[in-house]
């Protein structure tokens, strides 16, 4: 049996038993292939280059080992390979904090922001950091930027820690623990922020793999909105005059549209569409009792 093979066996046990996606791949063969690809300690962009190699038994039958754990425990891909990508970026990744998926990292990397910003970003902050990979790719995407990431986890930052020595970011990336705002001074040019925004029907519809990562990063109350009110009430007082809010609100628009009706906010293009990622400009913000 040669690697591909072995991916496509791996992929349809995958769907037969019905596990669930959307945690760094979208689909069986994809999470088939890095499971696969990164148990044989072989690169994970290359499938092509590596796709005939013949396998012997043994080695087949610990894929289909680690394969099984996937099955049986429905933890997360990323939590067994302790890793995941992210705009190509790798991150240490853990029961700390939730997968890295975040679609604000998708405007950050492809120049979306630019029309929006006053020139190059001096502060960032990104607020809600989990892990720390918005962080990590806001410094690589702006050089000369010093950036803030901030969680009300402990666990959370220790693995933010983790990912910023990493990339070899401590001089440029300071880790603050606290509630929001409440963890961090001054002003910025841009703020992102993936934060908990999952209504409370949706919570108690998520699949194992979702349960599994910490509900502290996805919960957002019954509508979703509990700490999105939060951010927008006080926002404006952290964002320089040209500032921007750069905030994923995932498939929680209409929640989001009712809660703030007369925010001005524009959608940013992302792969799930113009509705899952919203820009706001300070004057939207201030004063921050217009918004609603």
């Amino acid at each position: 049996m040669n690697v591909l093979q072995l991916i496509e066996r791996c992929s349809a046990r995958l769907d037969q038993a019905g596990v669930s996606f959307g945690q760094g791949t979208t689909n069986a063969f994809d999470e088939a292939a890095w499971l696969v690809l990164w148990r044989l300690n072989l690169p994970l962009d290359a499938l092509d280059d590596v796709a005939a190699h013949e396998l012997d038994e043994p080695t087949v039958g610990h894929v289909e080992a680690l394969i099984a754990q996937r099955i049986e425990t429905r933890r997360p891909a990323a939590y067994l390979t302790g890793e995941a990508w992210l705009q190509g970026v790798p991150f240490t990744v853990d029961e700390r904090s939730i997968v890295p998926r975040s679609l604000v990292a998708e405007v950050l990397a492809d120049g979306t922001l630019d029309a929006w910003l006053h020139g190059t970003p001096a502060r960032v902050l990104d607020l809600c950091t989990g892990n720390g990979s918005l962080a990590v790719l806001a410094a690589l995407r702006w050089p000369a930027a010093a950036v803030d990431a901030a969680d009300v986890s402990s666990d959370a930052l220790q693995l933010a820690r983790i990912n910023v020595q990493r990339h070899d970011l401590e001089d440029r990336v300071a880790l603050h623990a606290g509630d929001g705002f409440a963890a961090v001074r001054g002003r910025y040019d841009l703020i992102v922020c993936n934060p908990p925004y999952v209504n409370a029907a949706s919570m108690a519809a998520l699949p194992p793999e979702f349960r599994a990562e910490p509900a502290l990063a996805l919960a957002g109350g019954d509508d979703g909105m509990d700490f999105v009110r939060r951010l927008i009430d006080e926002a404006a007082a952290h964002l320089q005059p040209h500032g921007l809010l750069v905030l994923e609100v995932g498939h929680e628009r209409a929640h989001f549209d009712a809660a703030f009706p007369r925010l001005e906010v524009a959608g940013l293009p992302t792969s799930e569409g113009d509705d899952a990622v919203l820009a706001i400009a300070r004057e939207a913000l201030e004063p921050a009792g217009a918004a609603r």
